[in-house]
């Protein structure tokens, strides 16, 4: 190793980039949060067999009625809200005076930012009182705005818990970082066609890992252990009936 890596230094022909507020305001919240929260970690695997078709089913006549593509999150994110609904404990956050239970369900999803190069987090606001279609509708409004940059502050604040769909970038299994002032952070993997044993039989099945993160102050391994068992339950109870609106 060189003197200039020892020491931190720059080498001749390195770039500097500047620190952007959105970047240096990122970092400081991801320090506090590694710095204040114990965190530990959950994974389970989901046949998401039935939702895949019930999407491929749905997703041309949603594409011309509604103007924007149907895609799995708002599937996703509805039973989040489901197990959120039976595990109050779950939407809470660690204050001085207790633990706060929210009563309202809102839902930081994480977003890409062009203009910033960074991924923030817009919030599903009362995302327990909207349909399928209403989710992926304001679901597709905020990404829509987040990629241009045009999100206001206040689309961003006050969520309760968080949804990352990192499965679209490849990802197979992820630790994520919980937002300050949150319990969890769940993510939603990328879907594989592989062989499952069902019944004494193998079948080709497609299948997901979700992934939690959790504050250990509020939460432990017995509760989110249940809470990931409703959200499997939620996502594998969809089949072609469903009604999304």
């Amino acid at each position: 190793m060189s003197q200039y890596e020892e020491s931190g230094a720059t080498l001749p022909g390195d770039q500097i980039l500047a620190i952007s507020p959105m970047r240096q305001a990122i970092a400081s919240r991801m320090q506090q949060s590694v710095t204040e929260i114990p965190r530990a970690w959950l994974m389970i695997e989901v046949d998401v067999t039935n939702l895949v078709a019930l999407r491929q089913k749905l997703k041309e006549s949603f594409l011309l009625t509604e103007g924007f593509p149907l895609t799995i999150s708002p599937f996703v994110i509805k039973g989040i809200v489901n197990a959120l609904k039976e595990f109050p404990l779950m939407n809470a956050s660690w204050t001085p005076k207790g633990i706060a239970v929210q009563r309202n369900i809102h839902i930081s999803v994480a977003a890409g930012s062009e203009d910033e190069d960074a991924v923030i987090a817009p919030v599903l606001h009362h995302a327990d009182r909207k349909s399928i279609a209403g989710l992926a509708f304001e679901l597709f409004d905020l990404l829509k705005r987040a990629k241009a940059g045009t999100i206001r502050p206040a689309e961003m604040q006050g969520g309760t818990f968080a949804f990352h769909n990192t499965g679209a970038f490849g990802s197979m299994l992820s630790y994520p970082i919980i937002q300050h002032s949150q319990a969890a952070n769940l993510t939603f993997e990328s879907i594989v066609r592989k062989p499952v044993v069902i019944q004494e039989m193998i079948a080709i099945r497609s299948m997901v890992s979700i992934c939690l993160s959790f504050d250990h102050r509020i939460l432990d391994g017995m509760i989110c252990g249940r809470f990931l068992q409703r959200v499997k339950h939620y996502l594998e109870k969809y089949d072609l009936e469903t009604v999304i609106y």
